[in-house]
């Protein structure tokens, strides 16, 4: 028995009920090669290391980045983007745990409503942070295109309604991941409990009822890809391709940008290097249903384990890039630790310092 990779790739066959024995997203009809006991054991071992890290470094680095912009730092168009976007990554790695747990018992134990509410926590905080940096990247578009008109009308508050603009798009689009989401347990051992994608919510296995539970599952996929990779990615795409053409005519332009243009695409690079190759592998699942390719199949179910870890990668590497690149901000966290740190071990006896951190004046 294994688990499979919490975005609901196979790796194992199903049953002949049509239902995967592992509780993933997937309904097979035909027999496939499957990886060996040993190979998925490793992966999952393998994929439990990756989420305990992730969940680690992910939860600190983003929480740090919460309170440095949300409460240290001034309010700035800047701030408010990275707030959002640490925002998602920290309830992305939040929910870790019960990843975790899944993976080393094999089992569970949280119950359908928390099943529900891990897989629609994915799913928002994918489709909340690339729409994040589509905004983001249309901001610095617009920044060294129209310079006058981006000055006279760029407010914080207008941050602030388009960051909650994008939240709510990210909570609908995120409904079906949480309303077709279900448990149930496994045909070989009953006291075992799977958390998987039912389509169909019925025990009734029929070929109508399968082609059914195939439609919605492939209309989910390939609307998650649409919406999430394919319209988003050309649009980051080419607003970068606009300022870097610009930045490259106006040497004063590119001094005053160089560190917010290194910050925004070194996330936006890393961003894709983390969900391209789980978009890919959604697509190849699919074709191997359509050509009932057991090859392709075969290496789905290698690389769904692998491709599940990295956008928890992803989520954890942010702060570092913050840290790596934006010197102020780099500035600012230090300082904020040490100010913590003094707190911390301050006598409650002593006066109480009467300085305080002043608030940055400038964007990250």
């Amino acid at each position: 028995m294994a688990v499979t990779a919490p975005y609901g790739f196979a790796i194992n066959k199903t049953t002949t009920t049509g239902e995967d024995d592992t509780g993933s997203d997937s309904v097979y009809v035909y027999e496939s090669e499957d990886p060996s006991p040993q190979l998925i054991h490793s992966l999952n071992i393998m994929s439990i290391v990756i989420f305990t890290l992730a969940f680690v470094l992910g939860v600190l680095g983003n929480g740090l980045v919460i309170w440095v912009t949300g409460f240290l730092m001034k309010k700035t168009v800047y701030t408010v983007w990275f707030l959002n976007l640490a925002v998602a990554d920290f309830l992305f790695t939040a929910f870790l745990p019960m990843t975790v747990t899944y993976y080393a018992l094999e089992h569970w134990p949280f119950g359908k409503f928390m099943c529900k509410i891990n897989s629609a926590v994915r799913a928002l905080n994918m489709y909340a942070s690339v729409y994040i940096l589509m905004v983001i990247s249309i901001d610095r578009c617009v920044a060294v295109v129209f310079p006058v008109w981006f000055h006279n009308h760029r407010r914080v508050k207008k941050a602030f309604h388009v960051s909650l603009c994008v939240w709510a798009l990210a909570l609908i689009l995120s409904i079906p991941h949480f309303v077709f989401r279900d448990t149930g347990p496994s045909f070989q051992k009953k006291d075992v409990i799977f958390c998987f994608n039912n389509f169909l919510y019925s025990d009734e296995f029929t070929e109508e009822s399968f082609q059914l539970h195939l439609f919605r599952y492939h209309s989910l996929s390939v609307t998650r890809f649409l919406l999430s990779f394919a319209f988003p990615y050309p649009v980051i795409v080419s607003c970068y391709a606009v300022i870097i053409y610009r930045i490259r005519k106006n040497a004063s332009l590119a001094r005053r940008s160089s560190r917010t243009f290194k910050i925004i695409a070194a996330i936006i690079i890393i961003f894709s290097l983390c969900w391209a190759p789980f978009n890919i592998l959604v697509l190849m699942e699919i074709v191997s249903f359509k050509l009932r390719n057991k090859q392709l199949l075969y290496i789905v179910n290698i690389g769904a384990p692998i491709v599940a870890g990295l956008p928890h990668i992803n989520s954890c590497v942010n702060p570092l890039l913050y840290v790596v690149i934006g010197q102020e901000f780099k500035d600012r966290t230090f300082k904020s630790i040490l100010k913590a740190l003094q707190n911390a071990f301050r006598d409650e006896d002593a006066p109480l310092d009467s300085k305080r951190v002043v608030a940055s004046q400038h964007d990250i």
